[in-house]
């Protein structure tokens, strides 16, 4: 088991990132330190951090790509882990303007794992996504760590350039790291440009649903507390150079999710489902749209034990209990650089 005190969380006031640290701090085991760098970006948000303890929570509002400052907090805190969820991470902003995402996603994992590099006692944990596989067809079996990369993004393409990194630096420096996939993760505190989340607010406003084509692209749902939990048992467990998967057991075509995420909106608000139902905008298809992620979570389960707890349409429901019961976290959100870009891309669409 691999012991650890002061951890480094790159981008924990994001929707992953934040729930991690929130998770760790129930371990029992874990008495130390997280430290979290976050550039705060449009979908940075230091909402999801409230309550927790000053003492053992070091925010620093700073960028991967500042090596010196990574240095920095790597020394003057004693980290002896770094967990990298830092990423710029939406396909349709990455198809709209790749250059941001080559940068944070490339080169600024490339930074962090220089610092490591300087530094080999400290183990690097990169957390990835199931896209840097491309996409499935309705009867391929499921994504496995064997499965070669094809990403069809810009997105899933700086990705898996970034898990390129990380293994050939691991190997030719021999350092400490290890990789996981995940699936679509969902959620409370997740930022309203996601499905499941644009959905949910956009029925809260009376707002068009848009759906990308027929909407019959098929997405494996991970629940984000399911993930945490999984990415722990990696960090205490995981042998170093080794990728771990993890699926959330729960495949869902677009349009059907809508369909039950406008449902149980409705059955929540005392209201029919036809109101919400009415709501569904098809709207052109996403260039490049990947048709199916599927992820099988064999090895995880095998090696380290980790299954996902969550039964997902008890997760959804609870999901949408939070936003239902959050609105003034989602207009504190739905402002600025995030509305500016809405209106630019999407007008018409979504809101």
């Amino acid at each position: 088991m691999r012991k650890f005190q002061n951890l480094l969380v790159t981008g924990g006031a994001g929707f992953i990132g934040s729930a991690f640290i929130r998770s760790a701090f129930t371990r029992p085991g874990f008495t130390g330190t997280i430290v979290n760098l976050d550039a705060m970006t449009y979908a940075g948000n230091l909402d999801n951090l409230v309550g927790l303890d000053p003492a053992r929570h070091v925010f620093v509002h700073g960028d991967i790509l500042d090596g010196a400052l990574v240095e920095r907090l790597v020394d003057t805190h004693a980290i002896d882990t770094i967990v990298h969820f830092a990423a710029e991470s939406h396909v349709d902003r990455s198809i709209h303007g790749p250059a941001e995402f080559i940068q944070t996603n490339v080169v600024g994992t490339m930074r962090l794992l220089d610092v490591v590099r300087a530094r080999p006692h400290v183990h690097f944990h990169h957390v990835s996504t199931d896209e840097v596989y491309g996409s499935l067809g309705f009867e391929d079996p499921m994504f496995t760590e064997e499965h070669p990369y094809k990403p069809n993004s810009p997105y899933a393409a700086s990705k898996a350039a970034s898990d390129h990194l990380v293994r050939s630096w691991a190997r030719t420096y021999k350092l400490s790291a290890t990789t996981s996939h995940a699936s679509n993760n969902y959620g409370p505190y997740q930022f309203p440009e996601k499905l499941i989340p644009l959905m949910i607010a956009n029925c809260l406003d009376g707002k068009p649903l848009p759906v990308y084509g027929d909407g019959g692209n098929i997405r494996d749902w991970l629940h984000v507390d399911d993930h945490a939990a999984a990415i722990w048992r990696v960090l205490e467990d995981g042998a170093p150079h080794e990728v771990y998967d993890i699926g959330g057991g729960n495949e869902w075509k677009n349009l059907a999710l809508v369909h039950c995420l406008c449902d149980a909106v409705a059955e929540l608000r005392g209201e029919p489902s036809e109101k919400y139902r009415a709501l569904i905008t098809f709207v052109a298809d996403r260039p490049g749209h990947d048709l199916r992620y599927a992820i099988a979570g064999d090895k995880i389960a095998r090696e380290l034990g980790w299954r996902p707890s969550y039964d997902f349409v008890t997760g959804l429901r609870a999901t949408i209990r939070w936003y239902v019961d959050h609105p003034e976290w989602i207009a504190r959100v739905k402002t600025g650089a995030y509305r500016q870009w809405i209106d630019t891309n999407y007008a018409g669409r979504s809101a």
